[in-house]
Parts: C-alpha cells; structure tokens; sequence
C-alpha cells in the first residue's frame, strides 16, 4: 500500500532554501513504518504544512509513502524505553524497505506504569541515509481503572478503548485519547505534535550539526 497526498494523489511542492544535503534530486521522499491511517496521516499533515511554508531546507519535492513493517516490541510497549524502540525499528524498516526513501518514520503508542497510575505515551522516530536520527516523544494521558485492568489482563490499549467505549478499532480513528478527552484532542493530533518535536532536528539541520548540513 502507497499513499501520497490527499485520495491517493502525491503530494508535491516546490522551494529554494539549501542547506540541508538531501540527495541528488532534491526529493524528500518519506516512507511511514505503518498503514495505520492516524500515524500517516500525522505526518502527512505536519509535512505539508512545514513544506508549504518552506520551513525543510533544500527540497523540491515531497512524497509520502506507507509499508507496514514489524516493530521489533511487544504489541503493547510498556515504558518509554521499549517505546522507543519501537518507534526507532519501524522507521529503520521503513527507510530500508524502499532504496529510493530519503527518510523513514516510525511511530509507536505504549504505556507508562508510575506511581501516579497508567499513563499513555507515545514516540515517533525520524532516520535518513546519512545517519542522522531524531525523536520525539509525548502523549503522558492518564487511564481510568477499567482500562488498566484489561491492561493487566492482557489487552492492548486498542482494544481496552474499544471495550470501555464500545467501539471497533478506535486505535484507526481518536484513539483512547479523543474517547478520553470527549474529542477536545484525539489520536492524531497528539501523533502530530510528536512528528513535529523530532522533526525539529531537520528544520534546524545547522544549529543541530546534522550529517548534511553546510
């Protein structure tokens, strides 16, 4: 599955700040570790709105692709550790599953266990061919105790929101956080925010020393 743009039409945009090697045809071409339709979706969004202002040095054009990749964790990450890990894997996979990718994303959802409670949290991961990385992470919700006891029990998050709320694949659509929140917020704006915490390191590729810039 490839998606790109809007109803499967590519995303192209055209600027001239340089000072970001990307590769020889000056195509930022991102392949999304997963289908899920929020995590692409988030980045879609986000990369849009950072092309079309100009803010991705040294681009020409942009692509967005989706490969389902493995993440190399548990189906329910449990700490920001493993979380991360998750998230680094399927953008590693992402990026090596497609030779003509500039970056790889991998975005991946777990939980925290503190003495306050159960908590969301979620990282995303960002990894081109130069051997630039970056992450960002977010998304510490609390969850009410009928969540953390299907938790316990061995359900997903997924599956304890679709449970709790009697819905199907809510982890496709608002997550337990638009359910939680009443829609104030939801699944991808929260994946939104991350994308954009790690894509900082691209849109300052100077001030961070990134392999590339000059």
């Amino acid at each position: 599955m490839i998606i790109g743009g809007r109803d499967g039409v590519w995303c192209r945009f055209y600027y001239k700040k340089k000072d970001y090697i990307l590769n020889d045809e000056k195509e930022l071409v991102i392949m999304v570790g997963s289908h899920n339709p929020i995590k692409v979706g988030a980045v879609r969004t986000v990369i849009e709105r950072a092309v079309g202002a100009e803010l991705v040095p040294n681009i020409d054009q942009v692509e967005v692709q989706a490969i389902e990749v493995a993440s190399g964790v548990a189906a329910q990450p449990v700490g920001d550790e493993e979380t991360l890990r998750g998230a680094l894997s399927r953008a590693r996979r992402a990026l090596e599953a497609n030779p003509q990718a500039t970056w790889g994303v991998g975005i991946e959802g777990g939980i925290l266990r503190l003495d306050e409670g159960v908590f969301t949290n979620a990282w995303c991961a960002i990894v081109d061919r130069l051997g630039n990385q970056a992450v960002g992470g977010g998304l510490l919700m609390p969850l009410p105790p009928a969540m953390v006891r299907d938790l316990d029990a061995g359900y997903e998050l997924g599956d304890a929101t679709d449970r709790l709320f009697e819905v199907k694949h809510s982890k496709q659509a608002g997550g337990a956080l638009g359910h939680l929140s009443k829609d104030l917020s939801n699944r991808q704006h929260a994946y939104e925010e991350i994308f954009t915490f790690a894509l900082v390191k691209f849109l300052n590729p100077v001030l961070y020393e990134l392999k590339g810039a000059v």
